[in-house]
C-alpha cells in the first residue's frame, strides 16, 4: 500500500498523542498525568498538548505517514536549544533526562508506527526527512533518547548512524513501562 508523508495538521493531534503513547513507554502518560485535571482522560490531555501552536510539543513539529487517509505513523522533532535561564527540572521521574541534551541538534522525541506498518522502511524514510531538515536548518545533526530495554529500536538507530553518547538511569514509576538505562543517541 502506498504511504505518503505530510506535515501534521491540528486535527491530527489526538492520533499524534496516541502514537506518542506507543513510543514513550509510559513517559507521555506520566507527563500528561502531571497536568491533567481530576478525572481527565490522558489521551485528551495529550491531544490538547499537541494541538497547540508555536511550542516544541506541537503538531507543527510532526511529520505524518498516511495510507489511504489513515495515519500509520509519525515523527515528532524540534530544535534542541540550550536555555541557560530555564528552571531546573526537579520532578524525580523526569530529572535524569534533563542533562541528556545536545544543543543545536534536531531532537527526535518520537518516531512511532502502528502495528503492521513496522519493518517496511518507513522509519528509514522518517530519518531521511529529519536529517534533511537538520541540514536545512544548519544544525549539528540528530539526537534522541532511547531505552536500553528497547533493543530493536537501538539497533535500528545504530544501523542509521546513531551512537550512544550518554546514559542515565530510569527512575522507576508505575506508569513507566521500562527500567534500566536510557541512552542519549546522536548522529552527526
Amino acid at each position: 500500500m502506498a504511504v505518503e508523508f505530510r506535515s501534521a495538521r491540528r486535527s491530527d493531534a489526538r492520533e499524534i498523542a496516541r502514537l506518542f503513547q506507543i513510543s514513550s513507554e509510559g513517559a507521555s502518560d506520566y507527563i500528561w498525568s502531571q497536568i491533567a485535571e481530576p478525572g481527565q482522560d490522558l489521551l485528551d490531555v495529550g491531544a490538547i498538548r499537541y494541538a497547540r501552536d508555536d511550542v516544541d510539543f506541537s503538531y507543527q513539529n510532526c511529520l505524518i505517514a498516511e495510507s489511504n487517509g489513515e495515519i500509520v505513523g509519525m515523527m515528532h522533532c524540534y530544535v534542541m536549544r540550550h536555555d541557560p535561564l530555564a528552571a531546573p527540572v526537579t520532578d524525580p521521574v523526569l530529572a535524569p533526562y534533563a542533562t541528556m541534551e545536545i544543543p543545536d541538534t534536531l531532537y527526535i522525541s518520537s518516531l512511532a508506527l502502528h502495528e503492521g506498518w513496522r519493518n517496511l522502511g518507513l522509519g528509514k524514510q522518517f530519518l531521511a526527512f529529519a536529517y534533511d531538515r537538520a541540514n536545512q536548518l544548519g544544525l549539528n545533526g540528530l539526537s534522541l533518547i532511547d531505552y536500553a530495554a528497547n533493543t530493536g529500536a537501538r539497533r535500528f538507530y545504530e544501523r542509521h548512524g546513531f551512537r550512544i553518547v550518554d546514559t542515565c538511569q530510569i527512575t522507576p514509576h508505575p506508569m513507566i513501562r521500562v527500567t534500566g538505562e536510557a541512552y542519549l543517541m546522536y548522529r552527526p
